[in-house]
């Protein structure tokens, strides 16, 4: 006799998620029906365990509608389940004491994070986004006995945190799969001609979007204008060089380049670390070449920094000047040179392939506002470049010329302590 109860049913690939594990993730492309699978996942768990509690998090939530709250209820009542729970507008309680509540992880400190000690598990939604902080806060709160932290994302960029933890060092046990719209056997038919389309039209999005790829080479790069290469520039080359502070959460980061023709901008070598306390940042420049010889900009947020370097091997240390509309003129600036990177260059390398515009996460359209992440290294190309440029365009050969003469001859004009520009390329 065929029972009147509906199926409940899962992707082949989400059949280890059942079992006892402390992660579960899930990442990949559109289509994949990974926050169904765990949408799925927290409805039979509230309905089989007594007192079951899961809190649906992610980065920022300014609204319950923010939330995975709907994808629940539409789960709640495909599964006929609507009677035994209760649906207000903040959460969902079930007959049996379980309780589903949603946050925002950007809302939250140490103190009030506490409130959550005692949940058996939490769901990360869109966990692309969720910061190194909030891991760590939410981390160790979710610590009851057999708890479970659950994370599902479409993969944005290598060094993100939730990239960090669970795909390039997974914990023991955990259970984490890349799942693309080839792994759902109800892939929607609406999407497949989104997918069609973009997978002719655009690769780069195709790949990023429905295949869980980084994006890497999308439209929303800022650079797209270098390459990794070794160059032997002219023996009289003028060397600049530029430092990016990090203090205590951030990496100090530095390098010298070099203009060794009219378009090319060739960076040869660097220096970053995390935490780099002042006492310690002379012997880090020190792995600069010719650092202590050459005239250097860095970040003037900290000008106690710079006063200190000064006074202990690098007289010719100065301030970036700055100021309002300095990152879209130095980026423009660069995006205008043909920029060759020393393989060595590690760091740069991989902010280069990151550094990126911003999207807006509904309508996936590029924003003119660079994300202020993944540009330590870069952040201190540009400071080292801001002489050579007026409004991000290259001076005229004259002045260039000029400005470098007195570069070879002087080292540093004392002009720049009164307001002046550097003119030099």
């Amino acid at each position: 006799m065929a029972s009147s109860e509906p199926e409940v049913l899962f992707p082949r690939y989400f059949r280890d998620y059942f079992a006892p594990a402390r992660y579960k993730g899930l990442y990949g492309g559109r289509g994949s029906g990974k926050s169904h699978c765990f949408a799925g996942l927290a409805v039979l768990r509230c309905a089989e365990r007594p007192s079951f509690r899961l809190v649906c998090v992610r980065e920022v939530q300014r609204s319950i509608a923010d939330s995975v709250k709907m994808l629940i209820e539409d789960k709640i009542n495909s599964f006929g389940l609507a009677e035994f729970f209760k649906i207000t507008e903040a959460e969902i309680t079930g007959l049996n004491g379980s309780r589903i509540i949603f946050r925002g992880m950007q809302n939250h400190t140490a103190a009030s994070i506490k409130s959550l000690e005692g949940f058996d598990a939490a769901w990360i939604e869109e966990a692309q986004t969720i910061s190194r902080k909030s891991l760590e806060l939410l981390t160790p709160t979710i610590r009851k006995e057999g708890s479970e932290i659950w994370a599902s994302w479409n993969p944005e960029n290598p060094d993100d945190p939730i990239d960090e933890e669970l795909r390039k060092h997974p914990p023991d046990g955990a259970i984490v799969k890349l799942v693309n719209w080839d792994d759902n056997p109800w892939f929607p038919e609406e999407l497949r001609s989104d997918m069609e389309r973009d997978k002719k039209r655009d690769p780069d999005k195709y790949a990023h979007v429905w295949e869980g790829q980084y994006r890497a080479l999308s439209e929303a790069r800022v650079f797209r204008n270098w390459r990794v290469d070794e160059m032997s520039p002219p023996d009289n080359v003028v060397w600049f060089y530029g430092a990016d502070w990090g203090f205590a959460q951030d990496e100090t980061a530095a390098l010298r380049c070099c203009i060794p023709n009219a378009q090319t901008l060739y960076i040869d070598a660097e220096v970053y670390q995390l935490g780099v306390p002042t006492d310690a940042l002379p012997g880090l420049l020190n792995g600069l070449p010719e650092a202590r010889r050459w005239p250097m900009r860095g970040d003037n947020a900290r000008p106690e920094t710079i006063d200190y370097l000064r006074r202990h091997g690098f007289p010719k240390l100065r301030a970036a000047k700055k100021g309002k509309g300095s990152i879209e003129d130095g980026v423009t600036f660069l995006q205008g040179m043909d920029i060759v990177i020393h393989p060595g260059c590690v760091n740069l390398i991989r902010e280069m392939r990151s550094y990126a515009y911003k999207t807006d996460p509904r309508t996936e359209e590029i924003l003119p506002v660079i994300e202020d992440k993944n540009n330590h290294a870069i952040d201190a190309l540009r400071y080292a470049v801001e002489g050579l440029h007026r409004r991000g365009k290259l001076l005229k050969p004259s002045e260039r010329e000029d400005a470098n003469q007195r570069r070879r001859d002087y080292g540093y004009s004392e002009d720049e302590d009164e307001g002046e520009t550097w003119k030099i390329a």
